[in-house]
């Protein structure tokens, strides 16, 4: 088989609806850019029939999770089985528009190594229960890590291979993928791209989600601000703490002498 310089990886969590026409749309969109390409479909533990779905499509390389892992897992499946130097990741639910990809190809070729797609219309209709959440969580991402984008949370991006080695997948941690190559020298740039509503099925995400995002930004500050001297971090624990129990025992004794307290009464 050729190998494919374009990889298309698209995480699937009960989808079933979605699987065949996102295949037909991204077959004609690939097939237009006239380089070689290859599809990864991953089912993240699907409950329904989206996996028996997938395995219908001709050429589709379908990978399968014994359980639902989460979104970031399932992309970080697929990504680590491409062979392409480029790699595209988008949603399953057909929200992103297959059709943008040209697009963002070609920004990819004026020398970025992520083009990240900003969903500009989202969440037009909920703007005090999602929208204004949504920019409140991306403003606090792009202020810790320095990657000033609008929407951290948008799969649909275009990535040279190489600049996603040694990225570990776990949690929700995709938002902050742009963030860890910023900090590694990756060049990166966004463009508004369309969004449409799904059809098909419900949404996977709630409010909760924001608590995991704070989560990630801890993680990704610690990472890059003590990996390399730990000691710094463990060490200010350990002042501290030890700064604390003298004081205890400083005021503990300061009691025992001069006020006569009986600590053994007060047990």
């Amino acid at each position: 088989m050729e190998r494919p310089e374009i990889s298309v990886v698209v995480p699937f969590y009960n989808e079933i609806d979605s699987v065949a026409a996102l295949y037909t749309r991204l077959l004609s969109v690939l097939g237009s850019t006239g380089k070689p390409f290859e599809i990864i479909f991953v089912d993240d533990g699907s409950t329904d029939k989206t996996y028996e779905e997938i395995k219908k499509l001709e050429d589709v390389r379908a990978i399968r999770l014994r359980r639902n892992s989460g979104q970031t897992a399932a992309m970080g499946v697929g990504i680590k089985e491409a062979r392409g130097d480029i790699i595209i990741t988008l949603d399953g639910d057909l929200e992103n528009q297959p059709e943008d990809i040209p697009m963002l190809l070609h920004e990819l070729e004026k020398g970025n190594d992520i083009v990240t797609g900003w969903r500009r219309e989202r969440w037009q209709k909920q703007f005090l229960t999602r929208r204004i959440p949504s920019k409140i969580a991306n403003g606090l991402i792009s202020f810790v890590t320095g990657a000033k984008l609008h929407d951290h949370g948008c799969n649909f991006r275009v990535y040279r291979k190489k600049i996603l080695e040694g990225i570990v997948f776990s949690g929700d941690m995709h938002r902050m993928i742009a963030a860890y190559a910023l900090r590694e020298g990756g060049k990166i740039t966004e463009l508004p791209i369309r969004f449409e509503a799904r059809k098909f099925g419900v949404s996977k995400y709630g409010l909760s989600r924001t608590f995991k995002v704070l989560l990630d930004i801890l993680a990704f500050h610690f990472f890059y601000k003590y990996a390399r001297r730990p000691i710094h971090f463990f060490g200010a624990l350990g002042f501290m703490s030890f700064f604390v129990g003298a004081l205890t025992s400083f005021f503990a004794l300061y009691l025992k002498i001069f006020t006569d307290t009986n600590f053994n009464r007060l047990g």
